[in-house]
């Protein structure tokens, strides 16, 4: 099953991605059966009930109870994937990672048309943030004189991710809803104003290339992953893109120490 998900899936690089990509394959594989019995059906009884074969109708009815027996065989298939692989994986995948895994917190706002990402520092606590303190320099209105602001970083539409470490995200929407999409970690959720909403997972695949983002990579391998907005969000929905790494803990802890802080750009 994993070799033919391969074939016609994008990369997985998620922990949870297997589970749900096999879902997926049983669903279309229900789909395809139904569909192909269905039109077999369809042309047994245009060839079964022709006018030339039975020209006067009959209104007796079928007798057989094979009907009945197929669509008992659906509703069963449908239980096993509802109760023994949805119901099972969407419990795991709504709880999240406890604390003592150390878990990367970070908040996700989108707006037209930008993602901006705010990650809390070395100190684990993020600033405070006031929408009246917003201006083209603070897109996420935080507050310069709160002590846990002092560490944090904010980026424009890259996210930096840390392998094997589970990450939530705390999404939100200064504006319209918005549809935060990584293809590759098998993650879709929309942002949606005034609700934040968690969404957690756990990279096991770091971004293979460089390290810099704005730096021409000369080797094939070397790529970052996009991130997408999957909810068509206003005439400039095509240019909410953005970029995300995933890095070993090494790297990660580099990146987080050398970032220049948010306060500084804010103040500057």
């Amino acid at each position: 099953m994993k070799d033919f998900l391969a074939q016609y899936m994008p990369p997985d690089y998620s922990q949870h991605g297997p589970r749900l990509d096999q879902l997926n394959a049983w669903v279309h594989w229900l789909m395809l059966i139904l569909f192909v019995g269905w039109i077999l059906l369809f042309f047994f009884m245009l060839i079964r009930f022709r006018a030339s074969k039975h020209p006067k109708a009959s209104y007796e009815g079928t007798k057989s109870h094979f009907s009945t027996w197929v669509e008992f065989g659906v509703f069963v298939a449908e239980c096993v994937l509802l109760f023994g692989i949805s119901i099972p994986a969407w419990s795991l995948w709504i709880t999240e990672p406890e604390k003592s895994k150390n878990p990367l917190e970070i908040r996700i706002v989108g707006e037209q048309f930008a993602w901006n990402i705010h990650y809390p520092g070395p100190d684990g606590v993020f600033g405070k943030s006031a929408p009246e303190k917003m201006s083209s320099s603070n897109p996420l209105g935080l507050d310069v004189t709160d002590p846990n602001a002092q560490d944090d970083i904010i980026t424009l539409n890259q996210l930096r991710l840390e392998e094997n470490r589970p990450v939530i995200i705390h999404l939100t929407s200064k504006d319209v809803i918005h549809s935060f999409f990584l293809p590759f970690m098998r993650v879709k959720q929309d942002a949606i104003p005034g609700m934040e909403i968690p969404v957690h997972f756990t990279p096991i695949h770091a971004t293979p290339g460089g390290e810099v983002w704005g730096v021409e990579c000369k080797e094939p391998q070397c790529q970052t992953w996009d991130i997408a907005c999957a909810q068509l969000c206003g005439l400039g929905h095509f240019r909410m893109k953005g970029q995300y790494k995933v890095h070993s803990k090494a790297d990660f802890e580099k990146w987080l120490a050398t970032e220049p802080k948010a306060v500084k750009n804010i103040s500057g």
